[in-house]
């Protein structure tokens, strides 16, 4: 909402919280088919964009999140090429992507293309590399596209979604991971963003249950901090099933060879680090 002296608050009513900032102007705001989109200008983190009332990115703080969401899956695959993303209309985890020199095709599949269009006038950083020829832009459902994918057809899934309500629902479900599952190679790795550890620790334990009862025998979780995110600490969590996901190519992320402003081989394994709650939370799954 935006209060009269002028603040936009995002509001974690279960959890007696709330994250605000002073914002300049409102820039655009649009209902399409499937949410309500509105930008507005900051006094301290740049252009913000806020889907349904979440805030979704700034452009102060979203290098963290999509850094995390592209290069620790990239670096554990062993030779990824062939890469999907679901969801991330803003085209930042693209970017990142794209980044990979070895990656020789990234397909986006993101059901609202007003996302990327705004993205195009009002955070033009992150679709800078929408014009490399390795990109393919579709606007679709993205569920139905991972179904309809062929077998062993891709390296990696990058699910860069909203939070599991309205159009993203379908994105953390057994079926839909078990659709990944078979679109996936066998070293392919799955990598979904899995809300706040403090906050929606339930979210996490049924996404866990749900990548290993779709097929994939190791699940992993990344930490690391999201400032305008509820609590301000995100994660994104790995599924695969050929070899241990803790393990990555660190000799490759440290001449990694491309810039990054929060992503390097050590930060990597940093995020792989379990803080004790999130053990006891997730035990009994073999992770």
């Amino acid at each position: 909402m935006l209060d009269p002296d002028a603040w936009f608050s995002e509001i974690a009513d279960q959890d007696g919280a709330a994250f605000s900032l002073k914002i300049r102007e409102r820039l655009h705001q649009e209902q399409t088919p499937y949410q309500l989109i509105e930008i507005y200008a900051t006094k301290g983190f740049g252009n913000l964009m806020v889907i349904d009332g979440c805030t979704m990115l700034s452009s102060r703080d979203n290098f963290l999140y999509h850094e995390m969401m592209a290069h620790p899956a990239l670096f554990t695959h062993p030779d990824p090429k062939r890469v999907c993303i679901i969801g991330g209309g803003d085209c930042g985890t693209l970017r990142e992507v794209l980044k990979h020199p070895g990656v020789e095709r990234a397909v986006q599949i993101d059901i609202d293309e007003r996302v990327t269009r705004l993205a195009e006038v009002y955070f033009p950083e992150l679709t800078a590399s929408n014009g490399d020829p390795r990109a393919h832009l579709l606007f679709q459902d993205g569920v139905r596209w991972i179904q309809q994918a062929a077998t062993d057809s891709l390296d990696l899934i990058i699910v860069d979604s909203t939070d599991p309500i309205g159009p993203a629902v379908g994105l953390f479900t057994s079926d839909f991971y078990a659709a990944c599952r078979r679109a996936l190679g066998p070293t392919g790795i799955l990598v979904q963003q899995s809300e706040s550890p403090l906050y929606h620790i339930r979210v996490l334990q049924d996404m866990h249950a749900a990548m290993h009862s779709a097929g994939f025998t190791e699940t992993r979780t990344l930490f690391f901090p999201q400032p305008i995110y509820p609590s301000g600490w995100w994660s994104a969590t790995l599924a695969g099933s050929d070899g241990p996901l803790a393990h990555f190519r660190i000799e490759d992320a440290r001449r990694k060879g491309f810039d990054t402003r929060y992503y390097n081989a050590e930060v990597h394994s940093a995020a792989l680090a379990e803080p004790e709650f999130f053990r006891h939370a997730l035990a009994g799954f073999k992770r």
